[in-house]
């Protein structure tokens, strides 16, 4: 894609007015989405909360938990039209930021171990892989083990 046709998009706090699309996102991206009210419950809840926009139209999110000096990456999204194009990278090194301005030692998440995309780059923004859980997602054909994956923050210069 060249540069003139590269969308225009922006990272910004997610809010209840951005549910409905956040929601679409979820539903268009995933076989087993997430429900709209649990993406209400992470705003209330009062978890670190992103959206990547182009134009006003919420094309992903990302969600993290925040507590005892961790964080726990829960999702991030991306819409199919806008993948491999970095958006992940940006919003996984927005939500980074947010860990750091929390003061949190380390970052955990889980990735199914097909997505091979999303372990490329957690690998390569510097996870490492600590453990897996069984049968933690839903797949077509039973349950799916889940790669945890951590990080550890250094503190700034």
């Amino acid at each position: 894609m060249s540069a003139a046709l590269e969308p225009q998009v922006t990272i910004r706090a997610m809010t209840p007015a951005d549910l409905a699309g956040v929601s679409a996102v979820e539903q268009a991206t995933y076989q087993f989405p997430w429900s709209p009210g649990i993406f209400r419950d992470c705003l209330l809840a009062g978890y670190p909360s992103l959206v990547l926009v182009d134009d006003a139209m919420v094309i992903g999110y990302a969600i993290m938990s925040v507590a005892a000096g961790e964080a726990h990456i829960l999702n991030i999204c991306v819409h199919g039209d806008y993948q491999r194009m970095n958006f992940g990278r940006r919003m996984l090194r927005a939500l980074l930021e947010r860990a750091r301005e929390a003061e949190v030692d380390s970052v955990y998440l889980e990735v199914r171990p097909s997505n091979e995309a999303g372990l490329g780059l957690y690998r390569a923004e510097g996870f490492v892989e600590v453990g897996i859980r069984p049968r933690y997602y839903q797949a077509s054909r039973g349950r799916e083990d889940a790669v945890i994956l951590a990080l550890t923050l250094l503190p700034p210069d």
